[in-house]
Parts: C-alpha cells; sequence; structure tokens
C-alpha cells in the first residue's frame, strides 16, 4: 500500500528540519568552498615520453600506461566530485528557501485560522443576539 504525501509530510519532524536548515546550507557552502579550492593533479609523464632504451621499458610501459588510465579515472572522479559539491550547494540553498517559505506559510495559517476563530466568535455573537430578540 503506498504511502500519501500527506502523511509523509505529517511524519517529518518539521521543527527538527526547520531548525538545521542553516546547519545544512552552512555545511555544503563550507564542502564546496574545499572542493572548488582544490588544484587539479599535476600531470606525470606518460609513456610516450619516456626512453624506450632501457631492457625493461616494455614493463614500465605497461606501467605507465595504467598509471594515465588510473589518472584518467581519477580526474574524472574529481570532476563529478565537483559538479555533485555544485549540486549539494544548489539543494542546500533551496532547503533553506524552501524552510522559510515553510515558516511564512505557517506564520500565515496561524493568522489566518486566529481570523477564522474571531470571526466565528462575532457570527456567534450576533447570532445569538438576532435570536434572543
Amino acid at each position: 500500500m503506498p504511502i500519501s504525501w500527506l502523511t509523509i509530510l505529517k511524519i517529518v519532524p518539521w521543527g527538527d528540519v526547520i531548525i538545521n536548515a542553516p546547519k545544512i546550507a552552512d555545511g555544503a557552502k563550507k564542502l564546496w568552498r574545499s572542493v572548488a579550492r582544490k588544484p587539479p593533479e599535476a600531470e606525470l609523464p606518460t609513456a610516450g615520453e619516456l626512453p624506450t632504451h632501457l631492457p625493461e621499458a616494455h614493463s614500465t610501459t605497461m606501467l605507465q600506461a595504467q598509471l594515465a588510465a588510473v589518472e584518467a579515472e581519477v580526474s574524472e572522479l574529481n570532476n563529478q566530485m565537483l559538479e555533485s559539491s555544485k549540486l549539494i550547494n544548489a539543494l542546500a540553498d533551496q532547503n533553506t528557501h524552501l524552510i522559510k517559505r515553510l515558516q511564512v506559510n505557517r506564520i500565515r495559517v496561524l493568522w489566518l485560522a486566529g481570523a477564522v476563530v474571531v470571526l466565528a466568535v462575532v457570527s456567534a455573537i450576533n447570532l445569538a443576539m438576532t435570536v434572543t430578540r
């Protein structure tokens, strides 16, 4: 049986979410700053740049090819990490804005509920006064 959105929204501890939203945003910004600051890895010489007249040149060439493949993979992972940290930073900012909007809407609903209660009391008093006449 699927869980409805309303049930999920009731389960979420919104007080904790609102309290921790600034911490999450700060953590994401710190992550972004630390990842964005890292310089790219220095490139090592490739197999074509090594001398081939050495007796172990063939095994060295194989090792250099493996090293080049690992360097390419590390570079790709570094790019993915940068993109992920950008995404985390954007999500944290969106989360902060969402929490602020939720807080504003919660206050508006409280004011609206108060206004409805006041109108209900005034209507009840008016109704009682017209019935007693």
